[in-house]
């Protein structure tokens, strides 16, 4: 029989830059779960933090410490900042799972999400297949690299990848776009397709669509374009062209699936699996309508 103790769990995520944006996916599958647990009487506090501004990963970490929950479903976004606030939780005796990004050997109860380092893997082998002649850039959207935990395993698989293929005609490039509010990230983009004979490029994030409206505006849509995740934006990529695929990770089922594993180990005192990897989804102009759950 499962306990009937009552719950609160805390959820720490990136603030969606709009309703279409990516984190609003898993809060909702988070919710449906949650709503699914009435009987128990679960409750769910969302927290959420810039994604350009580790301080505000800080704060909300420490306003979750006060609250003490039951359990924490924590994205690591930041990863040293991640670290401390995993030691206080650790001291606090607060289990936590990771979702969509992971630290391995943390002491999480469990990891929801993608395999990172695999979905560099396909990306680099679905680019190779693309691209005939000429250079790949990979591109990250996002400021202080070396915290980006998922990004770097991704750029890592993308890598390996033309390291491991025979014959490799391809040199590989990589640059930061830390703010895209900076008018000057377009014109460092160009300079670096232009003086490196770029015909590929792989956006390590949802933020492709900065992309395709560079490409668009510079006329070179020869250039084949592998990014991440269905936001509004990139299905109109996919649409028009401007992109050839998309890797999907299914967010809205991670954020279903934490829960239930923080449900399964506070609440039913169940074990749990260590890892619950989502299926690394290849979206293309043909099947993206069929993805409903992204709309």
């Amino acid at each position: 029989m499962a306990s009937k103790k009552s719950a609160i769990f805390a959820t720490l995520f990136p603030k969606p830059p709009s309703k279409d944006g990516y984190w609003n996916k898993p809060l909702k599958g988070v919710e449906k779960r949650i709503s699914e647990l009435g009987q128990y009487g679960v409750q769910i506090k969302s927290f959420t933090f810039n994604q350009t501004d580790s301080k505000s990963f800080v704060r909300e970490a420490e306003r979750i410490l006060e609250l003490h929950p039951d359990g924490v479903v924590l994205a690591p976004f930041f990863r040293k900042e991640s670290l401390a606030f995993i030691e206080a939780l650790k001291k606090l005796e607060i289990p936590f799972v990771f979702i969509d990004s992971e630290i391995k050997h943390a002491g999480q109860v469990s990891y929801i999400g993608q395999d990172s380092y695999q979905s560099g893997l396909v990306s680099g082998k679905l680019l190779d297949l693309l691209v005939q002649k000429g250079n790949i850039l990979v591109v990250h959207f996002a400021k202080e690299m070396d915290n980006q935990n998922h990004l770097v395993q991704r750029e890592r698989g993308f890598y390996d990848w033309y390291k491991k293929k025979e014959n490799n005609v391809h040199q590989l490039f990589t640059t930061d776009v830390p703010d895209t509010e900076d008018p000057n990230w377009m014109n460092k983009i160009e300079t670096k397709i232009k003086e490196n004979n770029i015909t590929g490029i792989f956006v390590t994030n949802s933020k492709v669509f900065h992309i395709c409206k560079l490409l668009e505006r510079l006329k070179m849509p020869h250039i084949k374009v592998i990014g991440h995740d269905l936001l509004k934006e990139n299905r109109e990529c996919l649409r028009n062209n401007l992109v050839q695929f998309l890797i999907c990770q299914r967010p809205e089922e991670q954020g279903y699936k934490s829960v239930n594993k923080l449900f399964r180990s506070v609440v039913q005192k169940r074990q749990v699996a260590k890892k619950s990897y989502t299926s690394i989804d290849i979206v293309t102009k043909e099947n993206v309508e069929y993805y409903k759950e992204f709309k």
